[in-house]
């Protein structure tokens, strides 16, 4: 499975802001950028990303899914800290 698809997939039913995947081998990572994450909790922010992959994941497609989820307002934090010096 390649990177997009799992891009088009999120982005077909989830409303994000920012998306980022990346692919190691079998391993997938994603960080997605949505205000909706503001009203959820951790677990159901990574619930919302398994979401639309559970059909992938389920048939082996999707091995390994590393997931951060942040707000914008998390997210401008986030790049902010995690600067090159």
């Amino acid at each position: 499975m390649e990177c997009k698809q799992v891009e088009e997939l999120l982005r077909a039913q989830l409303e994000l802001d920012e998306l980022y995947v990346t692919q190691d081998g079998t391993h997938y990572k994603v960080i997605a950028v949505a205000d909706m994450f503001g009203e959820l909790s951790p677990v159901k922010r990574q619930q919302a990303i398994y979401a639309p992959l559970s059909e992938q994941i389920a048939s082996g497609a999707l091995h390994a899914l590393t997931i951060k989820t942040f707000t914008p307002e998390q997210w401008k934090r986030e790049k902010l800290f995690n600067m090159p010096a």
